[in-house]
């Protein structure tokens, strides 16, 4: 961001905020939606004050569609979307105790308290704790409804998932429970058990997770109930939402109530309540030392003003309260050596720098690699074999190298290059003008099969438990394993003639690659691994097509029907269905027995041709106009866009209707809907 003294030009702002506008969206998605932080909450932080220092300089850019007027991500498909009664707010943070002070001053100013006063504000001060969101939501003492927080306005309803977690009570611990109650908090999995669970995972050679906030967030979303069951999660209440039938006088009370329902709390030795702003200050330090020795990951701390009246007195700005603030804490960093830079070849031919550094230890966590992304990387950090680096765990997730310590560089260094040729097969590299890394076109190197596979038997794709990723380096170094297909030719004695391994486990292998031939077209879709095509796209390419006959035979007029798919999604799409080589191994796994259970939505019926969202509350259950409308050959989309057919809308119908109308889409009742029919 440029300094006062060199303000940039109206037309550079512009520029500058639209960048940042993409950046916030893509890590957004990123870390709300899909679990898969690429950058640290501090780097993120930094984007976001960007944009908002722009928008104070230039209010013109402060446009509707700016994340300013976000407060997270949006919810995910898998899961009915219900809209929060009172929305989960984000709240303003800094990573500096100066900005504590300065907190305290703006409550107070807004307060019209005068500066010679002697009135104080009492605060309550709480770990951030760094989990899921979630809304459990109780009517007359029963837990009715569980939420993610979502995009703070409308969540995914996890009530299924959610119950199988012991320390939430399913009723109130009270004689007299209130009319409703919605109580705020993080799902969590602690340190140890986090350990446990990634061991056990190990083992059995299924995916392990990046860290215990992930892994939180990925069990919650699964459609599974007795997957989450099996996982260590917890609950920490912490906040309300909207409640009937009970009152509170402040957050101290609200803490205490919730204790006493039975809802888990934080222990009172890791809260603090203060009417003077030093002992903020020092809580803030004092959590600092103590974070890496807690059971749990936090980020931070929370500091509210402790009375509910004088919240309802300070009220909102923008996406936060006046009446909060979080405190995060900068990520832990290390010093240490990168004694070789290594260049990895990804499923789709990406070439990816690796540096291998001596181990060093940062948050408890002993690192030896971190990813330098791509060239231009490299050349921005000016990284070297040989250089003593500071790294730090992004998020305090992922390994990243934050700089160089340029004073004990040797004379001897050179600036390293990432190869024009691949590491592995010698292919020439190739680099497209919109990449930003160099890719190995060589559709047989073995180094991208291994990733291809890797990918292929993932759980989300074909979901073949058996095999992990050492039997996979295994099948393709012993030319057992050339393609997909050749997975469901594998044959008992041939794996016998393996090194470690025992009948028992080839006939599980077996029965797991057997099992995995019963799939969706969406997971098969997703399987095969085409480029652009993530989860998403393939359970809109599916729900489209229907049948995977359909779909081979489709055209780029055909694709971009599809939401989501615009002519570089639909020319990879196509690249990729007209190469002989992949048409002949699609005929060979059809072959080797890959059976799509069938589809909700029929492919025939007089909605046939049309799209359709529901939003709003219907005479019927939401999932039953669904149904409707899938069994009568209409498709159902995510969100309102140009190539929606029809809003099915019902009482209470939100900013969908807006969006719509804006859009020339067409609106209709239940009663409307059936009328077609």
């Amino acid at each position: 961001m440029p300094t006062k003294a060199s303000k940039p030009s109206q037309k550079q702002a512009e520029n500058r905020h639209e960048e940042l506008k993409k950046l916030i969206r893509h890590h957004d998605e990123l870390y709300h939606t899909l679990d898969q932080p690429e950058i640290s909450d501090f780097d993120y932080d930094q984007l976001f004050t960007e944009l908002l220092a722009l928008e104070t300089e230039y209010p013109n850019l402060n446009t509707n569609d700016s994340p300013s007027h976000r407060v997270g991500g949006a919810a995910i498909d898998q899961f009915q979307k219900v809209a929060h009664r009172k929305p989960m707010l984000s709240l303003a943070n800094s990573y500096s105790t100066d900005d504590l002070i300065e907190f305290d001053e703006r409550v107070k100013k807004f307060l019209r308290f005068e500066k010679e006063s002697t009135e104080k504000i009492e605060y309550f001060a709480e770990l951030k704790l760094d989990g899921l969101s979630m809304e459990l939501v109780y009517e007359d003492g029963l837990l009715v409804r569980a939420l993610t927080r979502g995009d703070g306005i409308i969540g995914e309803d996890v009530t299924h998932n959610v119950k199988t977690i012991k320390t939430i009570p399913l009723k109130l611990k009270t004689k007299k429970p209130p009319k409703l109650l919605e109580v705020r908090g993080e799902v969590l999995i602690f340190k140890k058990d986090f350990i446990d669970l990634n061991q056990k995972n190990e083992e059995l050679g299924q995916m392990v997770f990046a860290n215990p906030r992930n892994a939180a967030a990925g069990t919650i979303r699964q459609l599974d109930p007795k997957i989450a069951a099996t996982r260590p999660l917890k609950f920490m209440a912490y906040a309300l939402g909207e409640t009937d039938g009970i009152t509170f006088k402040s957050q101290e009370n609200i803490s205490e109530t919730l204790h006493e329902f039975g809802l888990p709390i934080l222990s009172k030795d890791l809260v603090v309540r203060s009417d003077d702003i030093e002992d903020i200050v020092n809580y803030y330090h004092d959590i600092e030392k103590k974070r890496p020795h807690l059971e749990f990951d936090i980020d931070g701390i929370v500091v509210k003003v402790n009375s509910l009246e004088k919240q309802e007195d300070l009220g909102l700005v923008a996406r936060s309260p006046r009446w909060a603030t979080a405190a995060k804490f900068k990520p832990e960093q290390a010093e240490t050596i990168i004694e070789d830079i290594v260049v990895q070849v990804g499923r789709t031919g990406a070439l990816t720098p690796v540096a291998i550094m001596a181990p060093v230890k940062v948050g408890g966590v002993t690192i030896t690699n971190a990813t330098l992304h791509n060239q231009d990387e490299i050349d921005r950090k000016d990284v070297r074999i040989g250089d003593t680096v500071y790294i730090q765990r992004a998020g305090d997730v992922i390994p990243e190298v934050v700089g160089v310590v340029l004073s004990k560089r040797k004379k001897s260094s050179v600036p390293f290059l990432v190869p024009d040729h691949c590491p592995a097969c010698g292919t020439k590299a190739v680099k497209e003008p919109e990449d930003a890394v160099s890719r190995c076109p060589n559709p047989f190197c073995k180094a991208v099969l291994k990733e291809s596979i890797k990918h292929f038997v993932s759980r989300r794709a074909m979901n073949v438990e058996k095999v992990g990723d050492k039997l996979i380096e295994t099948f393709v170094n012993n030319d057992l394993v050339e393609n997909f297909s050749d997975l469901y030719k594998l044959e008992k004695d041939t794996l016998l003639g393996l090194e470690r391994q025992g009948e028992k486990s080839i006939d599980n292998i077996l029965k797991s690659l057997e099992a995995s031939k019963k799939t969706t077209l969406a997971k098969f879709i997703y399987a095969l691994g085409i480029r652009f095509v993530g989860e998403q796209t393939a359970k809109l390419i599916a729900d489209h097509y229907i049948t995977i006959e359909d779909f081979l035979k489709t055209d780029a007029e055909e694709l971009e029907k599809v939401p989501e798919i615009g002519p570089k999604v639909s020319t990879a799409i196509l690249y990729f269905l007209k190469d002989k080589r992949w048409q002949t191994e699609l005929k060979n796994l059809l072959k080797a027995g890959i059976e799509f259970e069938k589809p909700k939505r029929s492919n025939e019926g007089p909605l046939k041709g049309f799209s359709f969202l529901v939003t709003g509350t219907l005479p019927v259950k939401r999932e039953q106009a669904q149904q409707f409308i899938e069994e009568n050959g209409g498709k159902l989309l995510s969100s309102v866009s140009s190539k929606l057919s029809y809003l099915v809308v019902g009482d209470d119908p939100g900013s969908k209707v807006d969006k719509a109308q804006t859009l020339g889409v067409k609106m209709l009742s239940w009663e409307e809907l059936q009328a077609l029919v």
